[in-house]
């Protein structure tokens, strides 16, 4: 079929796009874990492809749905369909294919042989997306190495003439290393760079979470599918101007902002990077730095898009996610779920959903673009934060103003009343307040 092309350049100039097509194979076999475990339908799956080639200012030629009933090991795809998507390349001149699954090295080299064009899989374009999004210097430095643990395996893609033997220095003799190996080499010395680097970022965050908690606030963060609408949450919250945007992978970075609840009570408000379903292993590896303030958090608020067609399978991907990180105590403990986007229902769909809610106190319908129900979520994080805090039952003398300043600012103060020259109290305070209380007591030898 078609010769290769060079690489192309992601980068979109202002005269023209990169013309693309998108392809989402419905893969046909019991034993692909996909279609085991989504109940998303192919037409949706297309749809969010769709929006990620978009999110990188592709421009959309075609897209589809494609059977995949036997995948074969060369190509993924059938003889007669990589035939007719060639034909497709070459009359619309297309510069690039999306194939919205994950692709060996071979079956990307092949493809990218038959057609012609560059073809990038489902992670290819993630990363992609990923690099022109990251801001922060901790941002570039995950993407960079997903980047490059990706690219590692496929350095011998189209790259045949980087097999040819390149001579020595002249003192060792033989025919040198290949060039292929060189990069090789040279990726795995630069991966090393880039993991002492990240190692640098987490133990500043230690840093960081260990004055918090020194303070301390209680960690509130957001989490969710991407495009829920968690940036645009967290600026209704905060009063912020983080980016917020109808696009895929909008906001990369984690912000933090402190937030004061109807009590009184200040927590500090995380916004963290959207999920999405097949997430690559890659990418969660590399961004498990960031992902370490969600596992960090005293209460995780999972923000849903209630009204997409996709809610129920997007909230399986994400605490599929959250319980690889190990967190099914808090999810099962400390968790909420914010049920946003609602002033786009109607009047019979916010009837359907309020039914749907029941009485769930975990649960609170809300809109983050008008809105509705934030003062209701602000105070759910309150009434979650206060089941976390233990009781406790002391005795302050009038006169330890500031033992007694402490247990106010830090606790909630349930009952109180005074007997002489002492205020006997009764407090909620977090775990970590609590045991600090005690310490407290003990150095004023109560």
């Amino acid at each position: 079929m078609g010769k290769e092309k060079d690489t192309l350049d992601f980068r979109v100039t202002r005269n023209e796009q990169i013309r693309a097509l998108v392809l989402h194979p419905e893969l046909r076999r019991a034993d692909v874990r996909r279609a085991e475990a989504s109940n998303r339908s192919a037409e949706a799956t297309l749809e969010e492809a769709i929006g990620l080639a978009q999110a990188i200012e592709l421009k959309i030629v075609h897209a589809e749905v494609v059977a995949v009933p036997r995948p074969k090991p060369a190509t993924l795809l059938g003889e007669g369909l990589v035939q007719r998507v060639h034909d497709q390349v070459e009359a619309e001149s297309i510069d690039l294919v999306v194939v919205d699954t994950a692709l060996t090295p071979v079956q990307q080299r092949n493809l990218e042989t038959a057609w012609g064009c560059k073809v990038i899989d489902r992670t290819g374009l993630i990363l992609e997306i990923f690099g022109a999004r990251a801001r922060t210097n901790e941002g570039k430095l995950q993407v960079d190495l997903a980047s490059l643990s990706y690219q590692r395996s496929r350095l011998v893609r189209s790259w045949t003439h980087l097999e040819r033997q390149r001579g020595g220095a002249g003192f060792m003799g033989g025919p040198g290393e290949r060039q292929l190996e060189i990069d090789r080499r040279l990726i795995d010395e630069k991966i090393v760079r880039l993991k002492g680097d990240l190692e640098k970022v987490k133990r500043t965050r230690e840093l960081h979470r260990s004055a918090r908690k020194r303070v301390p606030y209680p960690i509130v963060a957001l989490v969710g599918y991407t495009n829920a609408g968690k940036s645009t949450l967290f600026n209704r919250l905060t009063a912020s101007d983080v980016r917020a945007q109808d696009l895929l992978f909008a906001t990369l970075d984690p912000t933090m902002r402190r937030v004061q609840l109807p009590s009184g009570k200040e927590i500090i408000l995380s916004d963290t990077v959207g999920f999405i379903s097949d997430l690559p292993t890659d990418l969660i590896a590399a961004f498990r730095a960031t992902l370490e303030e969600v596992t960090e958090a005293d209460v995780i608020v999972h923000v849903r898009d209630i009204v997409h067609a996709d809610t129920l399978a997007q909230r399986d991907d994400v605490l599929a996610i959250l319980k690889d990180l190990n967190l099914e105590e808090t999810l099962e403990n400390s968790s909420l779920e914010a049920w946003n986007k609602a002033d786009l229902l109607d009047s019979e769909g916010r009837t359907q959903l309020e039914q749907a809610g029941g009485n769930d106190g975990n649960r609170v319908i809300c809109s983050a673009a008008s809105g509705e129900g934030c003062d209701d979520l602000l105070e759910a994080i309150d009434r979650k934060l206060a089941e976390r805090r233990s009781n406790i039952s002391t005795r302050v003398a009038l006169s330890d103003g500031a033992t007694l300043a402490w247990l106010y600012r830090h606790g909630d103060v349930r009952e109180r009343h005074d007997e002489g020259e002492f205020a006997i109290l009764e407090v909620g305070l977090e775990p970590a307040d609590a045991a600090r209380f005690e310490r407290r007591q003990a150095g004023n030898g109560n």
